[in-house]
């Protein structure tokens, strides 16, 4: 009987120590990292970089599942959003990259992009797509003719 009880007991400490580790390493649902415009446009947004989870990593990494990065005008009017399956965002840094998949659409939905691999630059909003990239523009070209 005593050893069953100190088998239970190691047990539980052990499923402790387990939970406990898993607390420490912790992720985030629904996560959400807003950037703003500098003076005097602090109040306008420029970015939102969101995911359905989080999973911190060493030294400000995390891996963001689910990407959705959406980019502002300085009058909030949206530029582009970008969708991923999963990224690496540099928290210190200030970039956001991955070797996998990606699609854009500017603000509208008449222009997307598809490609595999992107960084992207928070201080700038910059972004590099690497490899096969395929665009398609929606409604055609317009034709401006002068009078």
């Amino acid at each position: 009987m005593t050893r069953f009880w100190l088998a239970t007991a190691a047990a539980w400490l052990a499923a402790a120590a387990f939970g406990l580790r898993a607390q420490q390493s912790g992720h985030a649902t629904d996560f959400v990292s807003t950037d703003y415009y500098e003076p005097p446009r602090q109040q306008q947004v420029k970015s939102i970089l969101s995911g359905a989870e989080a999973l911190p990593q060493s030294g400000g990494v995390l891996i963001i599942k689910q990407l959705k990065l959406q980019t502002f005008d300085p009058d909030g009017k949206i530029q582009i959003i970008v969708t991923a399956p999963e990224c690496v965002y540099d928290t210190q840094g200030g970039t956001a990259r991955s070797p996998g998949p990606l699609q854009l659409q500017n603000g509208d939905g008449s222009f997307h992009v598809e490609g595999e691999g992107f960084l992207w630059r928070q201080t700038n909003n910059f972004l590099t797509i690497s490899n096969k990239v395929r665009t398609r523009i929606i409604g055609g070209a317009k034709m401006i003719s002068k009078p």
